[in-house]
């Protein structure tokens, strides 16, 4: 297979790196992706990873906490899942660095782009965490901002649904997949597939957002490709 993208950005959720158990990490979740990883890997393809944090910490759970304080706990919960894809990744003989973008020098370095870009030379699989560093930023938009800053040919965004619906498939048997939208159709329509914030920063820098269902097989591999799957978001 060849693949159609030379540097992309991997937005993984943590729910989806729970599987069927909702919280933690399911171990052959993670081997799955890991797989797939390495594959994309020994095509040549520059990987940046971000990964959300809801398999351990999602908003405030209910609680009354302020906002602040539970968004700066969800960002810890994203250093839990990338420290631990960086040894499932390296077990399989790929160097990994997580970068994170609060500062904890004892388990990451800290995000800094140059050092990322030099990873990517080097044949290294780069885990950004913490998201922006910043509450009332979801991972999506840390996804994005990600993406823009290395200059990904493409943001993929793996998810528990094979795409983008007008409604949740999940509540609405008769909903409808899109195969294709606009940025502008994201923003207009109010879809709930990435945020406002997010949408709006891809579409100014021109990085297109394929979003597809990660237990899909080989469904990583198959969006590197160029392979027909999921929804593509692009300006046009």
């Amino acid at each position: 297979m060849t693949p159609k993208y030379h540097r992309i950005l991997l937005k993984l959720s943590g729910e989806a790196l729970a599987g069927e158990q909702r919280f933690g990490l399911n171990e052959n979740v993670v081997a799955r992706v890991v797989d797939q990883l390495v594959k994309v890997h020994e095509m040549g393809v520059q990987i940046g990873l971000v990964i959300g944090g809801g398999n351990f910490w999602r908003g405030r759970q209910g609680t009354n906490m302020d906002r602040t304080t539970a968004d700066h706990m969800g960002m810890l919960a994203t250093v839990m899942n990338s420290l631990a894809m960086m040894d499932a990744i390296e077990q399989r003989g790929i160097p990994t660095r997580v970068q994170t973008a609060l500062i904890m020098t004892s388990v990451a370095e800290p995000y800094i782009l140059r050092k990322t870009l030099h990873h990517f030379e080097k044949g290294r699989i780069v885990i950004m965490a913490c998201g922006t560093g910043n509450p009332y930023c979801s991972t999506d938009t840390a996804a994005a901002q990600r993406a823009c800053e290395i200059d990904a040919d493409v943001l993929l965004m793996a998810k528990n649904v094979d795409g983008i619906y007008d409604s949740d498939p999940a509540v609405n048997p008769n909903a409808k997949k899109y195969d294709h939208l606009t940025f502008s159709d994201i923003i207009n329509k109010g879809l709930k597939a990435m945020d406002t914030t997010a949408a709006t920063m891809c579409m100014e820098n021109h990085v297109p957002v394929l979003a597809f269902a990660l237990d899909e097989k080989d469904s990583i591999v198959r969006a590197v490709c160029g392979e027909k799957l999921g929804t593509l978001i692009s300006n046009e």
